[in-house]
């Protein structure tokens, strides 16, 4: 299947492609192409659909917080080895 861009750089699916993939889609650049990934309309369900019941029970808010929470202490442990790192170096 081909498609052409319009005047402003449009793309402009089949109602039969949107059916199937909904209406939103992120672009992924790569050297030689683009891809278009759907995006669903309601990603936490998706997410959870995919997991199975990982996250059964969980809020948004609950998720979020829980993931900052890892990053903060990933951020921790990354900044102490690289401490103990240039201490090793001083040496």
């Amino acid at each position: 299947m081909s498609v052409e861009t319009d005047s402003h750089g449009r793309l402009y699916l089949s109602s039969k492609l949107r059916q199937k993939y909904g209406k939103k889609f992120h672009v992924v650049e790569y050297e030689d192409r683009l891809e278009l990934i759907p995006i669903d309309e309601n990603p936490l369900e998706a997410i959870r659909d995919a997991a199975g019941d990982a996250f059964e029970g969980e809020s948004i808010d609950e998720l979020r917080e829980g993931a900052r929470e890892q990053a903060k202490k990933d951020a921790e442990a990354g900044f102490a080895r690289g401490k103990r790192s240039g201490e090793d170096s001083d040496k």
